[in-house]
């Protein structure tokens, strides 16, 4: 894979300069267990000098930048990831174990970000405020300054998308640190930066362990803003170390979203949604649907539509298309499969099917659960895998309460017919999204996307991550 690539993947860009780390980490293939690639694993000094050089870029050429001008810029770099999804597909799919139809989706979305946070750069607005006589009050949005990005492995490109493309528009600088199991498609979007124009250190990425590069990232006394994605356990530790520093965080942590399905439901508009959902990226989704309430009027016709729909569903490895890729390394593996374990009591619907002999890849055959009781720890905790569970409800109550029982509350959806209860089980589930009649709306680059509970805080995606990573300034002038 190394020999594909047309960059070096064992080195870091910090203040525009490709440089070496002391140490470097083992890239993986998810697929077949072989060794993928060798990265830099970066230290708390690369980190350091990455910060430095993204204030000097902010204090330079691209903090005097018009945001028409930075706008353009990224727009470029939209294109620029256009012309190369397949590139980017193939090394995303090596990288995390992605099929390639829904890596290549990730590489379109990538370019969509850059193409949105292009055109919206120039269309950030202050207000006027009434006030007092003889004065003229009015807001400013800009920058934080530097802002650090710690981004996961699940979907490397579009979270980098949606953070890193919103925090630039905005005018700040940036030092992005991927995740240590799969940051090739960062190192490949870093030279496509640099190729459009990007000017030196307003993005640097420093690729290396979490509890060193990522830790340093969070506590460094010198970043304005931090973005995380990831475990809740790990949030907390970034937000932790941030407060140190009084630094605001936008969090985007786990998820246990359920879809509520009732009786008056279009089933046949509902099935793929209520198992693609699960099941896409291995469920290796914060927003992944694990959860299926179905009203019990249905609740066998939907058990039966969706047992049949997962023993279509064909796992193998990413190159190959499947339905369902390998999960990210054998340690997540390990964890599935020890939720799988306690599982043992219940009754397992229907499961998919292993494309072939697989025994070197991170595999988990995709598992649907029937008639599982509501704090069943599958109900409860967050998996992430494929895996979904079925559980019964009778009343809308009751469908409520189940939804809100978990400490997560990120996405979910409504299937009914009845358009005073989706207003209802609008205002009454707690989500960050909630969609009816749909499940996640096709991605939604323009859709603000955060949780609440234990899957966080703050806004990515749409006008309101612009806002995020800007702080308003408020002018008072006093002219008599």
């Amino acid at each position: 894979m190394t020999q594909a690539l047309w960059f070096d993947p064992s080195l870091m860009l910090i203040g525009g300069t490709w440089r070496a780390a002391q140490d470097t980490l083992t890239l993986t293939n998810p697929s077949d267990g072989t060794e993928l690639a060798r990265i830099a694993a970066g230290q708390s000094v690369d980190i350091d000098a990455a910060v430095t050089a993204a204030h000097a870029a902010r204090d330079g050429d691209w903090g005097r930048m018009s945001a028409a001008e930075r706008g353009r810029i990224l727009t470029k770099i939209g294109q620029a990831v256009l012309a190369r999804v397949d590139e980017l597909a193939e090394i995303e799919a090596h990288d995390v174990g992605k099929p390639l139809t829904q890596a290549r989706a990730d590489a379109i979305a990538l370019a969509r970000y850059m193409e949105f946070y292009g055109g919206a750069a120039d269309k950030v607005m202050g207000d006027t405020i009434p006030y007092l006589d003889g004065y003229t009050v009015y807001t400013l949005r800009e920058p934080h300054g530097v802002t650090g990005h710690i981004v996961p492995w699940n979907y490397p490109m579009q979270i980098i998308g949606r953070s890193v493309g919103a925090a630039l528009a905005m005018g700040n600088a940036c030092v992005l640190k991927p995740a240590e199991e799969a940051c090739l498609t960062a190192l490949a979007f870093a030279h496509i930066c640099q190729d459009a124009g990007l000017p030196d250190g307003a993005l640097n990425v420093v690729p290396g362990r979490g509890p060193e590069a990522g830790a340093a990232l969070a506590a460094h006394p010198n970043i304005q803003h931090i973005s995380f994605t990831g475990s809740v356990r790990t949030g907390a530790l970034v937000q932790q170390a941030a407060g140190a520093n009084v630094v605001p965080v936008t969090l985007e942590l786990g998820g246990k979203s359920p879809q509520l399905v009732f009786d008056d439901a279009d089933l046949d508009a509902a099935l793929p949604f209520l198992v693609n959902a699960g099941i896409q990226n291995a469920g290796q989704t914060c927003s992944a649907s694990s959860r299926i309430l179905v009203q019990r009027g249905v609740y066998e016709a939907v058990r039966d539509r969706m047992a049949k729909a997962y023993a279509e569903l064909s796992v193998g490895p990413a190159m190959g298309d499947p339905r369902v890729g390998p999960l990210i390394s054998s340690r997540q593996k390990q964890i599935v499969d020890a939720f799988l374990a306690q599982g043992g009591d219940l009754t397992i619907a229907a499961q998919g099917h292993m494309l072939g002999d697989q025994n070197s890849g991170a595999y988990v055959l995709p598992t649907l659960f029937e008639n599982v009781p509501p704090d069943h720890v599958l109900a409860r905790d967050e998996i992430f895998g494929p895996v979904q569970v079925l559980i019964p409800f009778d009343t809308e109550d009751e469908a409520v309460q189940i939804a809100n029982s978990t400490e997560y509350g990120l996405v979910a959806s409504v299937w009914s017919a009845n358009g005073a209860r989706q207003m209802r089980l609008t205002k009454r589930l707690r989500a960050g999204q909630v969609f009816l009649n749909n499940y996640g709306a096709g991605g939604g680059v323009e859709l603000p996307f955060g949780g609440v509970g234990k899957s966080g805080h703050g806004r990515e995606k749409g006008f309101e991550a612009l806002y995020g990573f800007s702080t308003l300034k408020t002018v008072a002038a006093y002219h008599g």
